[in-house]
């Protein structure tokens, strides 16, 4: 039987995956956990916030008002789309998932992924399977069992929501030498001196394995309990 809260929402086991900037290799970190631990049938998902006069819908600026179309999710259906969601069915997921808002409407966009969520546990038996979720933002209303923070200090460009998010993070992934934080450009070194310093940092290269800390800590979490409420 699913653990529940007391309202009856079921509790989940989550791993988020973020980082600092784009084009950084977020999705195929979500792929290589999916890929590391098939058997555990995730539910696998992206989260994208659009900027302002784009369509949430589409992706597209359709002149809806500010207010209007603020929230879209669709379930993925094919894994050789191309798309990240697509991927993440490529690399083993049961179910995988796109939720797209306006940029500063994700509180809007959460009832539409609880239901989703709903969806797939009466679709797939009494189990829950463990989520996996791609996003950033996703941490300012909740927080989840495991949190990954990829970081390339090549890329100097900081997104708000992942320089909020980065302390939180339980383990760092290094894209490149972990040397470039020494060398890193200015805006590294407006970061809190002690996260690059404290925070259980790992080196991995896209397409290398899942790094063994990184197997570790997500082995701990799917034997855990389910601990969140989405």
């Amino acid at each position: 039987m699913a653990p529940s809260e007391p309202n009856g929402g079921p509790r989940w086991r989550l791993i988020v995956v973020g980082g600092h900037t784009r084009s950084i290799g977020k999705t195929q970190l979500v792929c290589d956990v999916i890929s590391a631990f098939r058997p555990a049938n995730w539910i696998a998902g992206k989260i994208t916030q659009y900027g302002h006069g784009v369509c949430a819908q589409n992706g597209e600026n359709c002149d809806c008002a500010p207010d209007e179309h603020v929230c879209a999710i669709n379930w993925e259906v094919q894994a050789d789309t191309g798309t990240d969601s697509a991927r993440f069915l490529a690399a083993g997921a049961r179910r995988s998932f796109w939720l797209r808002t306006k940029q500063g409407f994700l509180a809007e966009g959460l009832p539409l992924l609880r239901a989703a969520l709903q969806q797939a546990i009466k679709a797939g038996g009494a189990e829950l399977p463990p989520v996996i979720v791609e996003s950033n933002s996703l941490l300012q209303f909740l927080k989840p069992s495991l949190y990954f923070a990829i970081v390339d200090p090549a890329k100097e460009d900081f997104k708000d929501s992942a320089r909020a998010a980065l302390d939180r993070a339980d383990a760092l992934v290094l894209r490149g030498s972990a040397n470039a934080l020494i060398t890193a450009g200015p805006s590294w070194t407006r970061l809190p001196a002690h996260l690059l310093r404290e925070k259980p940092s790992v080196t991995q290269r896209e397409g290398e394995p899942l790094p063994e800390p990184l197997h570790v800590l997500v082995q701990r979490t799917l034997e855990g309990p389910a601990n969140v409420s989405i």
